[in-house]
């Protein structure tokens, strides 16, 4: 009888051994599969930050006439390098999306010849033969060439987007630009300022040239709302130095960061600080 008992003991202990190893590998593959399920909008948003970007890049640049023969004609978009899933949030995001008149397309770009092919290239920081391909390009290839590496303008790119402070920002090139032939900035007259938005600019210097925001098509198509803070860095002579995103969506931020850097300010003795305030969606 005794022995009896000492088995049933052990045999009690080892099943309530197993329970509690079974209950822990269910408690760790539900912890797996949360950061999984967490993780992959994470990079979805980074990816819709960089497709807003583009979006704005290709609405604010004016190709020459040749490129872009007739009206309807299309606007080709190039990824080189990376993998296929920021190609499908880019197509799912931009191929209905008409730019300054023109249909979009956009192309997951294998060889560097197939950039010439194309209106605007994106390289991916992940692509280890950019320098090449962009060698390759003539400063007569009319193509709006942007990266999202540190090296990328130094090797001859012209727009590239940067992590700031945990924020997607953007700088440029204006020599490889003016070498290009495409005139970045430009104002195209379909592009009506954005409706429902509200600027606010609190400061010491007036404004005197104000381009509105435009509110983003992609943050229309999610009903984003809300607003943008700004930090505004003049020189004395009134142009803007740069912009600081102080708080607001990121996709909305694109939008008034751009905005913001074509102002033009009054002069002052010296360069200042203001800040500004845009909301969108009221």
């Amino acid at each position: 009888m005794v022995v009896l008992g000492v088995f049933a003991k052990r045999t009690a202990q080892r099943e309530k051994q197993r329970n509690h190893n079974c209950s822990l590998w269910v408690g760790l593959t539900i912890l797996a599969l949360s950061f999984c399920v967490f993780a992959h909008p994470q990079s979805a948003s980074e990816y819709q930050i960089k497709a807003a970007y583009l979006y704005n890049f290709a609405k604010a640049t004016e190709w020459p006439a040749e490129t872009l023969p007739r009206p309807d004609s299309t606007l080709i978009i190039g990824v080189f390098g990376g993998d296929d899933d920021f190609v499908r949030l880019l197509r799912s995001t931009l191929g209905s999306k008409m730019i300054n008149g023109h249909p979009v397309e956009v192309k997951h770009l294998r060889p560097p010849v197939e950039l010439r092919f194309c209106h605007m290239a994106f390289f991916r920081a992940s692509e280890p033969t950019t320098g090449a391909a962009l060698s390759s390009l003539s400063g007569s290839a009319s193509v709006l060439l942007v990266g999202e590496d540190a090296n990328f303008l130094a090797q001859g790119g012209m727009i590239n987007l940067i992590l700031r402070s945990g924020r997607v920002t953007f700088e440029v090139n204006p020599d490889a630009l003016e070498r290009s032939g495409v005139r970045y900035g430009a104002t195209h007259a379909t592009s009506a300022p954005a409706r429902n938005s509200v600027v606010e600019s609190a400061g010491a210097r007036l404004v005197k040239n104000h381009t509105a925001p435009e509110y983003p098509e992609i943050a229309k198509s999610m009903n984003l709302k809300g607003s943008v803070q700004l930090q505004v860095a003049v020189r004395a002579d009134g142009s803007v130095k740069a912009v600081h995103v102080v708080g607001g969506h990121p996709m909305l931020a694109v939008a008034a960061e751009q905005a913001v850097m074509k102002w033009r300010y009054q002069p002052a003795s010296k360069d200042t600080i203001e800040t500004v305030k845009i909301t969108f969606g009221e």
